[in-house]
């Protein structure tokens, strides 16, 4: 008989409280563990279910006192179908050029995410981040990581989604684009592409992260349908819950 070595216990951790970056008046705590050794991607995979996200090597989840705000949510990709606006959206589109990398940082890439940071979340916490801190949240996983890059017809880069593999679907981790394109609707094109992309492979989700009602920049995450959040019963379909909502 063979033995197996057991495999060491996962540890989480929880942080202090912090204010909440999309609440005001409210406190932000996470529960989180790091990736490490051989079995990270099949430990990445478990905890993206469970609604945890990756920021570098370690994974996280929103446990904040007295607040559910924070809904995790993925879209089932055998299920999904455009709109009649994304449909538009994805015609408008069609003359950029998309391609997949392995996630390396670059200047070109810097600027783009400054200039998409000082537009967008001017006086946020990233929006003061040096070319390490980039090179650092594009480039420091242990899992597999991608980077989704789109061009114009000039070779202009417009935009950037840093994505996680998993073997049932991708993680959208962390998006960028040219602010000076708005009229294109970077943001939902790349989600569109990537459940393409997704649908190709017989991939089953495309996670998004987090859904915050009272967050308007979120709000593009309704609507693409049918989306699923988790809550107690698990991973479900139907209206999406406020942060006051017993889940």
């Amino acid at each position: 008989m063979t033995s197996q070595t057991p495999k060491p216990p996962l540890t989480f951790y929880r942080t202090g409280p912090m204010p909440c970056p999309y609440l005001a008046g409210r406190v932000e705590r996470n529960l989180f563990t790091e990736l490490n050794g051989t079995q990270a991607q099949r430990l990445h995979d478990q905890l993206a279910q469970a609604g945890f996200r990756r920021s570098h090597h370690i994974v996280y989840r929103p446990a904040c006192p007295g607040c559910n705000g924070c809904v995790p949510v993925r879209i089932p990709v055998p299920e999904f179908e455009m709109t009649r606006s994304q449909r538009r959206v994805w015609s408008k589109n069609a003359d950029l050029h998309v391609a997949i990398s392995i996630a390396r940082a670059s200047e070109e890439h810097y600027e783009l995410f400054t200039r998409y940071q000082n537009a967008r979340h001017s006086g946020g916490e990233m929006s003061t981040m040096s070319f390490s801190d980039f090179r650092s949240m594009i480039e420091d996983s242990v899992v597999q990581t991608e980077l989704m890059t789109i061009r114009d017809s000039e070779g202009r880069l417009l935009g950037a989604c840093l994505t996680d593999v998993l073997t049932h679907g991708y993680s959208a981790v962390y998006s960028y684009f040219e602010p000076d394109e708005e009229q294109r609707n970077l943001g939902t094109f790349c989600v569109l592409w990537l459940l393409e992309r997704a649908r190709a492979r017989g991939l089953d989700h495309l996670y998004l992260g987090y859904w915050i009602a009272e967050c308007a920049k979120m709000t593009y995450k309704s609507r693409f349908k049918p989306v699923e959040h988790l809550g107690t019963n698990g991973w479900q379909t139907g209206p999406l819950p406020d942060s006051n909502s017993p889940r």
